[in-house]
């Protein structure tokens, strides 16, 4: 499971948040995450670079020293179909909610299990074949955590005092982000969600990791307060043509106010800067292929994203993939 910091912490596990690379929530599996989002780090090692510039070192072999148990000798990624069964069964609605979800081939060194942090997951492998249970229950623990940043950030004080009353753990001596991991409370709003939103197979193993607390189903309120959650305005529109592309591109968007268009490779540096134009329908942003310094952009994915926020609030613009050809 995740360890997070809890309510008012805002730090992660993983040091970083993401940009959604779609107002969606979108499953990356094994073959597609090494393919591409993974680079030699030249010291014969491999990273995982993510939209944004996260980067984190990987371990490719079971025989590493990181690794206590080698298992069968090989490392087993989550499967794709499970991931996806798992997020359609959700009893919990979605709306506002983007997510990239990334399916490793190879656990993180600094963090051997799965992982979240806004807008992102991360789904480590095992050293043995994943049960389908574990598969659903690890992903929907790791979503409840996304849902948790989306929908009951740190800064929402007082939505955070009445969950916590409701939960029985307003005691910050015992449930704070310093305490035990299941004493946490985001961990315990994330097990809340599995176990109240999850699949049959999700919640196939009985109970919660804190078993000092009464299960969730048991809590009056609890669910209809999950569900009464404020649903982040939904994100702007924000599209590309062609993608994948040879040559120009232009960039069109609704929904916020012209803003600068940065350009950045999988590493999170920035390639370009292109200014805004207004068009009936919204904004877009025109783009030769060429970096800041006049030299053509090679072949790969690269991301476009608007500086500022949308018209009708503070949140960020997302981050939108694009693909140039050879």
């Amino acid at each position: 499971m995740l360890i997070l910091g809890a309510a008012p912490s805002l730090a992660t596990e993983l040091g970083a948040a993401a940009v959604p690379t779609r107002n969606q929530i979108v499953i990356h599996d094994a073959a597609e995450t090494l393919r591409d989002w993974c680079r030699p780090d030249g010291r014969g090692g491999l990273r995982l670079q993510l939209p944004g510039g996260a980067s984190f070192e990987l371990v490719t072999s079971v025989t590493d020293t990181v690794i206590a148990n080698r298992g069968d000798g090989a490392f087993h990624s989550f499967a794709l179909v499970e991931v996806r069964a798992a997020l359609a069964a959700v009893r919990y609605p979605l709306a506002g909610i983007a997510a990239d979800v990334f399916i490793l081939p190879y656990p993180r060194r600094e963090g051997l299990c799965s992982a979240a942090g806004p807008g992102l997951i991360l789904l480590s492998p095992g050293v043995y074949p994943l049960p389908a249970s574990q598969q659903h229950s690890e992903f929907l623990h790791e979503l409840g955590h996304v849902v948790q940043y989306a929908r009951l950030p740190d800064r929402s004080v007082s939505e955070w005092d009445r969950y916590r009353a409701l939960r029985g753990i307003s005691d910050a001596s015992v449930y704070s982000a310093s305490a035990p991991h299941a004493d946490r409370p985001h961990e315990i709003f994330a097990e809340d969600f599995r176990a109240l939103f999850g699949d049959p197979l999700a919640c196939a193993n009985a109970g919660i990791e804190n078993p000092t607390l009464v299960p969730p189903a048991q809590v009056p309120g609890l669910a209809t307060f999950l569900l009464e959650l404020p649903v982040p305005p939904a994100e702007p529109v924000m599209s590309v043509r062609p993608n994948p592309a040879r040559g120009p591109l232009v960039f069109s968007a609704s929904g916020w106010s012209p803003a600068l268009l940065d350009v950045f490779d999988v590493a999170g540096r920035r390639l370009v800067t292109l200014r805004p134009e207004t068009t009936a329908t919204g904004v877009r942003w025109l783009w030769d292929g060429l970096d800041e310094a006049g030299h053509r952009v090679g072949p790969g994915v690269v991301f476009a994203r608007a500086r500022g926020a949308r018209a009708s609030s503070q949140a960020p613009a997302p981050a939108l993939r694009v693909t140039l050809l050879p």
